[in-house]
C-alpha cells in the first residue's frame, strides 16, 4: 500500500526519513531521480538496507540521500531483505551530511574524474609521516599513474570520497601530481595489411614526445586505452612518421569489431 509519495523539490529525502523512523514505519521508500533509481528499505522506522543499480547496503543509501530532485514513493510493506545497515537513521543521516560536505570540498579540489593520479614517491618513502586510515591505505596502490579517479573507485571497490580523500592527502603532502593524458583523436584505417590477433594501433611520433615527459611514461609506451563509444580497450602501439596529428590508425578488422567509421573520434590514453 502506498501513503506517501510526492517530489525531492518539495520535501528532502532526509525530512522523509526522518518521519518515517518517528512513525517506525516498515515497508520500501523507492527513489527516482532521473534515469537512476535506488531503494531504502525500513523496518520498524530504522533503515536496515538499501540498493542502487551500482551498489548495496551504506554505499548506496548514501548515494541516495544525496538526490535533490525526482520523486519518491513509500510502500508498506513486509522487508525481506538482508540487514546491511545496523546503524540508527540519526547516525546514517548524519554521516550522509558528512559525506555530502567531503564530496563537495573534494570535487573543488578533483573538478575531473577523469583526471589520472599519480604519485611522485615510490613506497615506502610515499607514506613516510603521513597518517592515512587502512581504508586510505588499500586505495593508493590503485593510484599507478594509468587508472583515473573513475578506474580506481572501480578497481577498488570505494566510492568517490574515500578514492578522492586518500588523494588529497598525498598532494597536500606534495606527493601527488594530477595528469590529464587523454587525447582525443581520428579513427583512420592502418593502411599496412590486415588485422591479426596481436597485432597493433599507429599513433603519430610527436604524440609519444607528448606523453613521455609525464612521469608515469617516461620509459616508454607500448600499450595504449582506447575509450570507444561502447566501453574501454587495451591494444598495442606503435608511434610512426607520417600519421597526421590527432590521428590513430586502427586495423579495418577491429574498427568493424568496434563498430568505428573512418572520421570518428575516441579518446585514448597510455596503458600498462
Amino acid at each position: 500500500m502506498s501513503n506517501l509519495r510526492g517530489a525531492l523539490e518539495s520535501i528532502s529525502l532526509t525530512d522523509v526519513a526522518q518521519l518515517l523512523h518517528v512513525n517506525r514505519k516498515t515497508g520500501m521508500l523507492q527513489v527516482s531521480s532521473g534515469k537512476i533509481s535506488g531503494v531504502l528499505y525500513f523496518s520498524s522506522g530504522e533503515v536496515i538496507h538499501a540498493e542502487t543499480l551500482s551498489a548495496r547496503g551504506e554505499v548506496a543509501a548514501f548515494e541516495i540521500l544525496e538526490w535533490t530532485s525526482g520523486h519518491f514513493e513509500f510502500l508498506s510493506t513486509q522487508v525481506q531483505v538482508p540487514a546491511t545497515i545496523r546503524r540508527t537513521v540519526p547516525d546514517l543521516l548524519m554521516d550522509s551530511a558528512r559525506l555530502h560536505d567531503s564530496r563537495k570540498r573534494l570535487h573543488s579540489i578533483f573538478p575531473r574524474l577523469t583526471a589520472v593520479p599519480w604519485p611522485t614517491l615510490p613506497a615506502p618513502q610515499l607514506l613516510d609521516g603521513l597518517k592515512l586510515f587502512a581504508e586510505e591505505r588499500r586505495i593508493l596502490p590503485f593510484f599507478d599513474g594509468y587508472r583515473d579517479f573513475q578506474d580506481v573507485m572501480s578497481a577498488s571497490g570505494q566510492h568517490d570520497v574515500a578514492v578522492l580523500q586518500s588523494a588529497a592527502i598525498l598532494k597536500d603532502a606534495g606527493r601527488l601530481e594530477v595528469l590529464e593524458p587523454d587525447a582525443h583523436v581520428a579513427v583512420v584505417p592502418m593502411k599496412t595489411g590486415l588485422f591479426k590477433k596481436g597485432g597493433h594501433l599507429q599513433l603519430p611520433k610527436a604524440m609519444e614526445g607528448w606523453w613521455t615527459v609525464l612521469g608515469p611514461y617516461r620509459h616508454g609506451i607500448q600499450n595504449l586505452r582506447v575509450i570507444w563509444p561502447h566501453g574501454p580497450a587495451v591494444e598495442r602501439v606503435e608511434f610512426v612518421s607520417g600519421l597526421a596529428d590527432k590521428q590513430v590508425a586502427i586495423p579495418r578488422e577491429l574498427m568493424q569489431a568496434w563498430g568505428l567509421a573512418e572520421g570518428s573520434h575516441v579518446k585514448v590514453r597510455p596503458a600498462p
